[in-house]
């Protein structure tokens, strides 16, 4: 009897032990498997893909929204262990947030917990129209589009600037936003920029410019933007028509007739159109016009603020992307027959 039993004990013993180990040896595979879960990039299968977390979801609801659009096809036990691990369970923040290539279930957790939701960038480029902004603004993705249907007044009064002209008045700059914010939020806010460079620059301007108010800046800089995108140019043509405006010329400049041409400008100017009267036709109406034609950039703003002195009353575009300048009339009609109509010399 005592030989069966303590081989019996033997058995049980080898038996635990065996138990044991294999215990062991799962838990460690678990683990290791848990750690490379953890660290594995999901399965994202484009650059841009995003996943969208409705207010209130609960965390099995966003393990089963991850495995739904196939990120991830791990058991949500080990989702809500590594939530738990990383202390962020019950933390997540409703919201839109990036799934770029290579991210992990660690980071997208970490993301998540932190609020680090998708930011989106909306750019106003120099030398756009308030036209122009809107039509992009109507394309941007995720952003609500709170100005359809309204005209430029009721938009103006919805940013808090009741009674301007929208043309000019917002910044060219990107403007980050996040799923959800309205098109309204990015024009109060590039409005805000553009007083405030306005404001922060106005005092430092050259002396004796025949510009009375900052708005006149705006103007003329918005011409300026117009005439070339130069930055070797802008401060020279801004110098030309400040010294029109000293000596009371006519601006006599394209961009505003065109401005002033609207939806009937079809990609040419012609004579006519020069000697047609509007409100923006600085070829038969003196000064500056009564808005700006487009957003102008701080480079055009600092020349207009600070044109280039010199002689020089005319200029005209050489075809390349730059102006030939002149002084008197005589040297502008060359210019003109030279670059323009390609008489050079004595062809």
């Amino acid at each position: 009897m005592t030989g069966k039993t303590s081989r019996g004990r033997v058995f049980w013993r080898n038996a635990i032990l065996v138990l044991l180990l294999a215990l062991i040896g799962v838990a460690v595979w678990s683990w290791r498997d848990f750690s490379r879960f953890g660290n594995t990039p999901l399965h994202v299968s484009a650059q841009g893909e995003s996943i969208d977390i409705g207010r209130g979801s609960s965390f099995k609801e966003i393990v089963r929204q991850l495995r739904s659009q196939q990120l991830s096809g791990a058991s949500p036990l080990y989702w809500r262990l590594l939530a738990m691990q990383m202390r962020a369970a019950g933390k997540l923040h409703a919201g839109e947030y990036a799934t770029p290539v290579g991210i992990t279930p660690r980071q997208l957790l970490a993301n998540m917990a932190a609020g680090k939701v998708l930011q989106r960038n909306f750019t106003i480029v120099d030398g756009w129209t308030f036209r122009d902004v809107l039509a992009a603004l109507a394309k941007a993705e995720k952003l609500k589009h709170d100005t359809a249907g309204l005209d430029d007044a009721a938009i103006m009064q919805k940013i808090g600037a009741t009674g301007e002209q929208p043309e000019g008045r917002f910044l060219p700059e990107s403007y980050a936003y996040v799923k959800g914010d309205s098109d309204l939020d990015i024009l109060k806010r590039a409005h805000v920029a553009m007083a405030k460079m306005l404001d922060q620059l106005w005092p430092g301007r050259d002396k004796d410019l025949p510009l009375a108010t900052p708005y006149d800046a705006l103007i003329l800089a918005s011409i300026v933007e117009k005439e070339t995108g130069r930055a070797d140019e802008r401060a020279k043509i801004a110098g030309v028509f400040v010294r029109r405006l000293e000596d009371h010329m006519l601006l006599q400049t394209d961009p505003t007739v065109i401005y002033g041409m609207g939806d009937s400008y079809q990609g040419k100017i012609h004579k006519v159109d020069l000697t047609t009267d509007t409100p923006y036709n600085t070829y038969t109406r003196p000064g500056l016009p009564p808005t700006p034609i487009a957003m102008p950039g701080k480079p055009a703003i600092m020349a207009a603020l600070h044109p280039e002195p010199g002689t020089a009353l005319y200029f005209v575009a050489r075809g390349d992307g730059t102006h030939v300048f002149a002084d008197t009339l005589d040297q502008q009609s060359r210019n003109v027959a030279c670059y323009q109509l390609k008489h050079c010399g004595n062809d």
